[in-house]
């Protein structure tokens, strides 16, 4: 392309909050129920004369996101009805926030937050009947987080990471699952392409994301569709509009006109009191009482333990594999050494392990501290103590028992260890020629006999030192 083109993106992330009922009724919040329309009643299926009453717990579940990212939590607040008419909306209207929403600013992963409010979902619309559709209103009415960045996000890659940040710091604060599979966390691109850096381009929409890596592919593909438009004088061929992700065809498509919000004709829902955030909740305490964040567990693991960053992600992104490091790491009081092999055992062999058998249990967490101990201090081989790792759970022995029943403790006595060797030096007359020729590799090939003369007992180190000298 004969110019450069610059991408601009923000995101509209909207996640179902883990409440026990819905947003403005007592009706079960439940993302699991398979039996459509059970988990309804007058209120979210808007029959005349039904008042909607807020469901407190869904508020101070933004309030603490708005917390966990340095935002400004508003004082006062409303709700707005946003009307539109779709037949997954029961009233007709969406219960939203407009003008004043729950958290405005703040920052994640390094990106600008513009503002967090609070809704309702809608029902749940049913395209695969045939020549008609039908539509399940369980969803209809849970409460639904809705967070939108600022438009400074430039690449599908930061896109990305935020959207998984975020997905992270809902489930650590417990407030939403999150589970994209689920529906219960979905993503809209806002994307724009401009060939000139300061200036945006045309605005463009993207719905139907159902996965983080889908919402990187479509960024990408607008990126280049729009670019190309542009490259080739067209670019009055991109207007403001929504469009789809289509997964198999791997590209989007037009759905409708982009509308604005005065399309919406919000304003104050009159059968819902305003609030004063401040009188309803002690702001100070929700902040105190927050959980470690994905952000901290991070500075965290690398002062404490000093392990690879990948590790670290490992433990950030698998809170039990966290838990369980954690453990481990307490066994071995503090020592970075062993702990920074005991992060490399879980990362690489027990993970491989368990990907290879999923039924897999890992060693008991004091076990596998002493399985680690016993190798930095030369008793075991890492052979024996890889080999081990399969069936410490199963056996619920000590690595010690184990090893002294076996036989398997490390033989470091020269002395025993020298009669070993020079025996097999006498008998293996051609490795050694080999060896004195000047192929120094050679040597490994009596290393390994000398192990298994001793069962896999031998330091390694100590045979190769003894063979060596005795040559």
């Amino acid at each position: 392309m004969s110019k450069e083109y610059y991408t601009t993106i923000g995101l509209e992330i909207h996640a179902e909050l883990a409440t026990e009922s819905k947003m403005f009724c007592g009706c079960k919040n439940d993302p699991d129920e398979t039996r459509p329309n059970v988990n309804v009643c007058p209120v979210c299926m808007a029959h005349p004369g039904t008042l909607p009453v807020p469901n407190k717990k869904a508020i101070e579940s933004v309030i603490k996101v708005g917390l966990a990212v340095g935002a400004n939590i508003a004082d006062f607040t409303e709700f707005d009805r946003k009307n539109y008419f779709y037949p997954d909306i029961p009233k007709g209207y969406q219960i939203s926030q407009y003008k004043f929403p729950i958290v405005s600013g703040g920052e994640l992963a390094g990106v600008k937050i513009t503002r967090v409010h609070l809704e309702e979902d809608t029902g749940t619309s049913k395209h695969d009947q045939g020549d008609y559709s039908l539509v399940d209103y369980n969803r209809a009415g849970v409460p639904l987080m809705e967070l939108v960045t600022e438009p400074v996000i430039h690449s599908p890659e930061d896109a990305g990471k935020f959207g998984r940040e975020l997905q992270l710091l809902l489930q650590y604060l417990g407030v939403s699952e999150a589970n994209m599979e689920k529906g219960e966390m979905r993503v809209e691109l806002n994307i724009s392409v401009s060939d000139d850096r300061n200036k945006f381009g045309t605005k463009v929409e993207v719905k139907n994301i159902n996965s983080f890596n889908a919402m990187m592919r479509a960024a990408k593909y607008e990126t280049e569709r729009m670019s190309k438009l542009l490259e080739e004088g067209r670019g009055a061929e991109i207007v403001q509009e929504t469009r789809g992700w289509d997964e198999a065809k791997q590209k989007t498509f037009s759905q409708r006109a982009k509308e604005d919000s005065h399309d919406y004709r919000y304003f104050p829902d009159p059968d819902i009191p305003k609030f004063y955030l401040s009188k309803m909740f002690d702001i100070e305490s929700l902040r105190a009482g927050l959980a470690e964040l994905p952000s901290q567990k991070r500075v965290r693991y690398k002062d404490a333990f000093g392990i690879k960053d990948e590790d670290i992600e490992s433990y950030i992104n698998d809170h039990e594999l966290g838990i369980y490091f954690e453990e481990v790491a307490k066994n071995l009081n503090s020592n970075k050494d062993a702990i920074k092999s005991a992060s490399n055992y879980i990362t690489s062999d027990l993970i491989g392990l368990r990907k290879k058998n999923p039924e897999f249990k890992f060693p008991r967490p004091h076990h596998l501290a002493e399985l680690i101990s016993m190798t930095a201090d030369g008793l075991l081989s890492s052979r024996v103590a890889k080999d081990l790792l399969v069936e410490l759970y199963d056996l619920n022995k000590s690595p010690k028992e184990i090893a002294d029943e076996r036989g398997l403790v490390q033989k470091n006595d020269e002395g025993a260890l020298k009669e070993i060797i020079q025996k097999l030096i006498d008998v293996n007359p051609e490795i050694v020629a080999t060896y004195k020729g000047g192929k120094e590799n050679a040597i490994m090939s009596l290393v390994g006999k000398a192990i298994k003369e001793t069962n896999g007992s031998a330091n390694p180190q100590v045979v190769i030192k003894l063979l060596k000298e005795l040559l």
